[in-house]
Formats: structure tokens, sequence, C-alpha cells
């Protein structure tokens, strides 16, 4: 490029992005060198600073435009951004706002725009190709996750302005995960063709942790208990495997609505957190945060009614949704639970279109919060279709059949809610967000629905010790979304000292398109139970089986089995009856499960009840003719704030029918299910040899409560206060040897849990209180478990 007038009718406007190696704002330019324009010396940014030079009134007329410089872009292209064009009169202004137009654009480092006679020459320097992106330095971050960060990608136009942005992506995820001193330096390396290779070198530095935590305002909660409410935790020795002690904003966001929902909770409706300051020591290595909270008074509930608008629909067919009264504490929470708890009920009663709204009255001198429900009928809404994004690898078709609404089908948001939690309960997806947007008319809904698909495979290597079982090594292979239909499929082999599992099985939850839940299991099973009862036994065979709801709280199973039960290795030393009980059983059998359920959780209840009875019947074939029915069931309290009291238990009768019931068939109880005792420590028993028989009935049941131990919730410890009760019995046929007297058996103790690292760890100690002399007592019992 030349610098200067072109002639007495020539005109300059330039811009120049470097010389040979420019610094600024921590980034290093590599690019030819050109002659120096003016920059704006603000933020290393440039900026074009055009020239002109009036020019005489005759011969103003552009005759043709001519592009120099292009290498990628074609000609055509760069002319379509100028706003002159030949023919048209020279006209300063309109040469300057293309020059503007074309620096819009970002495809250039440098542009300028001179006039040679009647000709106006487009001088064009193009912004140079990314060939690659790399990063130096990071440890802590993975590479995989700053590629997919910064915005910059090979084959794409390098600018200033990007890896400005893309620099401040990668410091945000720094400091999301706690690497407030991380700094990053971008660097390109010139290559031929106009490439260059973009380096972001990253200097991570020490992660800045939460020293303390303090609260400023607090009168009815301490410091203690505030800490416990919100997700940022102060900096321990035993959190080295949280992150929750690394400061994050958007952390400390949350953290003020933990807060806000807590004292909401407890009835401080005029709560607020006044303000929430993180100081960083000079070294950058650690965060001061600091509360401000003003609490206000403590509210309780007033007056409480419900007011129906709807057409036969009476209040008091609602009231039994209200579960508290006058003169409790006010929750706000409670309140937001109960507004859909109505709508729910409302529904349930064949109400589409319902509008529950709070009306709340605050009395100041009395402290209480009235509250009046009305219920009104909601607008008339249908759903006019259902969109599903995000889903790569779970087809359409598994998604919207957990829908409780079709396409067509009046809105009902309680519908909608539970159709949320039914496909966040497949557990194939990261997060769910399932929401209402207009339709075409106003009569109509849209809902959106937007997954983020997760990894469903593993591949599981397990170790662990039990006291039942002993040491033992499990090795499993799961795909929970196999081909994207939702179906499931598990192989696990367990090996343990007294014992081994081979198990396949495959699930197909729709079965023919219907809501039937269908599989298959085929499995083989070997125990050494010679410490127990002098023999090894033997089972192997396979299940069909097929389960479906009848409601959203009742539903039932059926099952067919086929298996080979055999006892072998019989010690000599063994009980008579276990000898002449020596054989091979081929058991066809049917069975039947129905289950209804209230918990709010399978995996730790808080609340609600569960009963089952599974009943099977065999002799469709076989050797085995016999009848075997098991009912359990439990309740779940919460008593206050992670205190959670049970009562758990199980009964079971099995029949011989026409001849006597085997071995391998009879119940069995201690251990897990009756602490204190060993496993098959309890029941009828040789008294000479000491081998458990088993029985035809037996019963347990648990009173137990689980609680906190007042320790860091990072450390994952909770215990528990149990008391055991059961017993078994009806052994036939006897001998003179045999104990069997079906007396109680009763057992008190605790136990502590750790979710450690590696899986959980159980610890229990159990005192038998009412025993018999022939029971075997067990009074500590170990279980651990971990999956790598």
């Amino acid at each position: 490029m030349k610098a200067g007038l072109m002639g007495d009718k020539a005109i300059n406007a330039r811009f120049n992005l470097a010389a040979a190696v420019v610094v600024a704002s921590g980034i290093i330019v590599s690019a030819p060198s050109f002659a120096q324009t003016t920059t704006s010396g603000t933020s290393g940014l440039f900026q074009a600073q055009p020239t002109y030079q009036q020019q005489p009134q005759s011969g103003n007329i552009i005759s043709d435009i001519v592009v120099e410089g292009a290498q990628r872009i074609e000609p055509g292209t760069i002319m379509s951004y100028l706003v002159v064009r030949a023919g048209d009169p020279y006209s300063p202004q309109r040469v300057d706002r293309s020059l503007k137009s074309l620096f819009s654009t970002g495809l250039f480092a440098d542009v300028s725009i001179q006039r040679r006679g009647s000709v106006l020459v487009i001088n064009v320097v193009e912004n140079p190709i990314i060939n690659r992106i790399a990063f130096e330095g990071n440890t802590e971050i993975l590479n995989n996750d700053l590629k997919a960060e910064v915005s910059l990608k090979p084959r794409v136009i390098y600018t200033r302005a990007k890896v400005q942005a893309d620099v401040k992506r990668i410091l945000t995820l720094y400091r999301r995960s706690g690497h407030y001193a991380a700094s990053v330096s971008p660097k390109i390396i010139q290559l031929p063709q106009n490439r260059v290779d973009l380096v972001f070198e990253v200097n991570e530095g020490e992660l800045t942790e939460v020293n303390s935590i303090r609260f400023v305002g607090n009168r009815e909660y301490g410091d203690g208990k505030l800490r416990s409410v919100i997700r940022t935790k102060e900096s321990v020795f035993y959190r080295m495997f949280s992150s929750n002690d690394n400061y994050d904003p958007d952390r400390l966001t949350l953290d003020r609505e933990l807060l806000r929902r807590f004292y909401l909770g407890e009835g401080f409706a005029d709560f607020r957190v006044l303000s929430a300051v993180a100081e960083l020591t000079p070294d950058q290595k650690d965060f001061f945060i600091t509360f401000t909270v003003d609490e206000g008074p403590r509210y309780k509930f007033g007056n409480i009614t419900i007011v129906s608008n709807i057409k036969n629909l009476e209040a008091n067919q609602l009231e039994d949704v209200l579960e508290y009264e006058e003169d409790d504490w006010y929750d706000a929470v409670q309140l937001d639970k109960t507004v859909d708890k109505l709508t729910n009920r409302v529904g349930e009663l064949g109400f589409a279109f319902v509008d529950v709204r709070p009306r709340v009255s605050r009395n100041g001198e009395e402290s209480k919060v009235d509250i009046t429900f009305e219920v009104n009928e909601g607008p008339r809404i249908f759903v006019e279709r259902i969109d599903i994004e995000g889903n790569v690898r779970t087809k359409d078709h598994v998604i919207r059949r957990e829908f409780r609404i079709a396409e067509g089908d009046a809105f009902n948001s309680s519908k909608l809610r539970r159709s949320q939690s039914r496909i966040r309960d497949l557990n194939f997806f990261e997060t769910v967000s399932v929401e209402r947007v207009p339709g075409t008319s106003p009569d109509k809904a849209i809902i959106k629905v937007g997954v983020e698909e997760k990894s469903t495979g593993s591949i599981s290597l397990g170790a662990g010790f039990s006291t039942s079982a002993g040491m033992l090594l499990e090795v499993g292979l799961k795909e929970n979304n196999f081909l994207g239909n939702g179906q499931a499929v598990d192989t696990k082999v367990t090996f343990a000292e007294s014992q081994k599992k081979y198990k396949f099985s495959f699930t197909e939850p729709f079965f023919m398109d219907r809501e039937v839940r269908a599989g298959i299991d085929v499995f083989r099973n070997e125990e050494d139970l010679q410490d127990s009862s002098s023999v090894d036994t033997l089972s192997q065979g396979f299940s069909l089986r097929a389960g479906y709801p009848i409601t959203e709280r009742l539903s039932q199973a059926w099952a067919y089995t086929f298996k080979i039960d055999e006892t072998g290795d019989v010690s000599s030393s063994a009980s008579p009856l276990i000898k002449n009980d020596n054989r091979k059983d081929t058991i066809s059998e049917i069975s039947h499960k129905i289950t209804y359920s209230t918990l709010d959780s399978r995996i730790r209840p808080t609340e609600g009840y569960v009963t089952r009875l599974h009943t099977s019947l065999a002799g469709l074939g076989g050797d085995v003719r016999m009848l075997k029915n098991t009912l359990s069931g439990g309740k779940y309290y919460t008593i206050i704030d992670g205190v959670i009291f049970s009562l758990t238990g199980s009964a079971g009768y099995v029949k011989g029918l026409g001849q006597d019931v085997s071995f391998t068939n009879r119940y069995y109880i201690g251990g897990d299910d009756l602490r204190g005792f060993a496993s098959a420590g309890v029941g009828p028993r040789d008294t000479l040899t000491r081998d458990a028989l088993g029985g035809n009935w037996k019963y347990t049941s648990t009173a137990q409560f689980d609680f906190p131990l007042g320790l860091p919730e990072e450390l994952g410890l909770n215990g528990r206060a149990f008391i055991d009760m059961g017993s078994a019995g009806e052994l036939s046929p006897t001998d003179s040897n045999t104990a069997d007297d079906g007396s109680v058996r009763l057992s008190s103790g605790i136990g502590i849990t750790w979710a450690s690292p590696l899986g959980p760890i159980g610890f229990d100690f159990a005192i038998p209180l009412l025993k018999e002399d022939y029971d075997i007592t067990e009074n500590v019992r170990v279980n651990f478990g971990a999956r790598f």
C-alpha cells in the first residue's frame, strides 16, 4: 500500500490493523508490516481516520470501481457493501459511509479507498482465517470444556473483538470453579496463506476459597443454622471433594434465594436480604462473605378460607387439602404447595379449567396472615401442539408417551406438572423444562419441552463388604435408554465369598405401544450356606414380567418364572432334615404383585406410605406345588426438618399344595431385616447341628428414627435408632432335635451411614432383647460398597 494523496484529485481513507507486533489489552498480534495510521489510543482499539481533499466540480463522475487485495472474498461481495456505484457522482460522505460499512463486516483488518482519476480503488487487507485453536497451561479445566466455551472455531475469521470476548468467557469459567487469580493471554502465530494459529495461554493460579461467612442482622437463627441453609460453604479440610467452598457469584445469588425461602417458610413474611458482599483478600486467595439481613416480625396463620366460584364445586370438597390451620406458623413455601394441591384436586374432580389465587392479608398488630383461596374458572385453553427440543439421541415418542395430556386436549396445569415429573423420572436427561406459550389464537396453547440429554449407559466395577456375603466384587454393564427407545438392558456379575450371581435383564417400558412395562430376566445364583445350614444351593432360570399402572398411585405386575433349584455339597454333619431334603426341583410359577404408594421419593422417602402384596403360585408344570404370599409396607413421617420416623414391616406365608415346602422355598430372617441376629439366625433350627431349617411363615417389623448428627452436611454422616421385631416358624417335617416355637424376637440398636466418596458405608450395633437359646446373635453389622 502507498500512503499519501494520489495527485490533485486523489483522496485517501485508510485504516491499518497493526505493525509487525502489537501488544494491546494482553493480546499479541503478528501481522505483515503496513504504514501506520492514526489510532484511538483507548483500550487498544483502532479507528479509521479518512482524510478528504476538496475535488473540482468538473469530471466528478465515478466511471469504475476496482477492488485490490482480495484473496478469499469475491470483489462483487465487497462492492455489495458499498453505498456508492459506478456512474454515481463522487461524494466524500458516501465514500465515508462505504468505508464504515466495510469495517462493520469484521472481514477486514485494513481498508483504504482511493481515487485514481475517475476510478475508485478499494484496497483491502482481509482478516486472517483461524487454522487451529490451542490451550496451554490449563489443568483444572479440560481442553474440550474450554473449546465449548469459546466462540471462535477453526476456519472462522479472526477478529480482535471476538478474541477479547472469548478471554472473558474463559475467565468467567475459571471464576465459577474458584480460580479468581486466573489470567488468560491470547497469542497468534502467523501462517502462510493469511492463516493463524490462536493460542490461549492460561495461568490458572490458586483456588480462591471462602475463608469466612458471616451474617449481620439475624436474631432468630444463629450463623451456624444459616450457614447450613446456603449452598456456599466455608473452606475446611473435609470439603476436599466439594467445590462449594470456592467462591462463585452465581452461587451467591442462589444463596440469597435460599435464605429468602428458608425465612418465608418459617413465618418471616417481611424478610429481606439487604446485601451480600464478597471481599477478596489482597493476595487473591480468600473471600470473606457477609450477608446483611432484615428478619422482620414472625407471623402466624390467621383465618384460612376457601371460596369456590365454579358452578357445582363446593368449598368443602377441597378443605381436606389444607394441611395447616389458624395459629400455625405462617409458611409461604407451604402456601405455594397448597395452590398446586388445590389445582390438582379440582382437576381430579373433573374441572379442566381452573385458576386458584391466594389472597393474602397481613395483620401487623396481631402478626397474623389471613389467607383466602379463590378457586375460579380459568380461561378455556386447549393444547395446540407439543414441541420437543434438545433430544438428540432419545426419540420423540419416548418423551411424548410420558405426557398426561395430548394435542387437542383441554389444558390442565396439574397434568402438565405430572408430565414434567414423569419425564424427569426417566432419568435420561440432565435438565427438563416444560412451559406453556401462546398458540395461534387466544384459546390455544403450545407446550414447549426442552431437555438436555445425559449419559444413560455405564460400565461399573464394584467392590465392597457385607456381613452376610463377605468381600464382594461386582462387574456390570447397563444401558437405560437403548438405541434411544427408552429400553433398559442390564448385565451384572457378582462374586462374593459366600455367593456368585449372574443376571441379564431387558425391559421394554411401553410394550406394544401401551403403558405396560414388560421384560425378561435370565439368572444363576450360587450360595454357600455352609455356615448357617451346612449346604450349598443353586438356582437358575428365567422370568417373564409385565407391569402397568391402574391409577397414578396404584400399579400391578405379573410374572412367570421357570427355574431349577438344587442343593448340594451337604456336610456330613448337617441336620438329617437337610440331608433328606437334598434334591433338585423344577419350579414353574406365576406371580402377581400389586402396589399402592404415596411416597414422595422412591429412593429416600420422607412422607407417605406404600403397601405391596406379592402372591406366587407354583404348580403349572414342574415338580413343586405351593402358594406363597408376602405382604409388606411402610409409613414415613417427617418429625422436624431432617428427622424422619418410619414404620416398616413384612409378613409372609408359604403352603405346600399336597407336599412339604422344600428347604430353598422357606423363609429365613435375621441380619438386615432383624438386626442383632445373624443371617438366618432366627426361626426353626436343629439344636444339635445348629443348622437353620427355615419356616413356612415369617414376620418382621421395624420402628426407626433417621436423623442428622449435627455435623457439617458435606461429611455425609447420618444416624439412626431402631427397634426390630420378628419371627419365623411352622416347619414340616420335624424331628426330636427341631426347635420351632415361633416366639417373638426383639432387638434395639443404633446405626450410622456415611456417604463416603467411595460409596455408602453402613454400621449397625444392636442388642437382642428377646431371643431363644438356640438363636444365633450378631451385635455388629457392616455394609460397604463402591462403584468405580
